[in-house]
């Protein structure tokens, strides 16, 4: 029974201890988006389309950001219209 109740003090104060040690994080759609744009913005360094692989790149990008609303129905049509 000392055991039991050992057991559950301790991990306890491991659940408090890891509930308050950590900060805070904004996980806001605006945030997501923001950090999506970021990495997908260095994702293509080098491909300008030029080339049609290098056009293949740039679409595909473009269709998972699009998929995935990070960008606007405004900023996909963009893209399409000047393909």
């Amino acid at each position: 029974m000392q055991r039991i109740a050992l057991a559950l003090i301790v991990a306890s104060a491991l659940s408090a201890a890891g509930c308050t040690s950590t900060g805070r994080v904004n996980a806001s759609k605006e945030q997501l988006n923001l950090t999506a744009r970021a990495v997908v913005g260095t994702s293509l360094i080098g491909a300008r389309g030029a080339t049609p692989a290098d056009q293949d790149k740039i679409d595909d990008t473009v269709a998972g950001i699009c998929g995935a609303r990070v960008w606007t129905k405004e900023e996909c049509s963009a893209h399409d219209a000047a393909r």
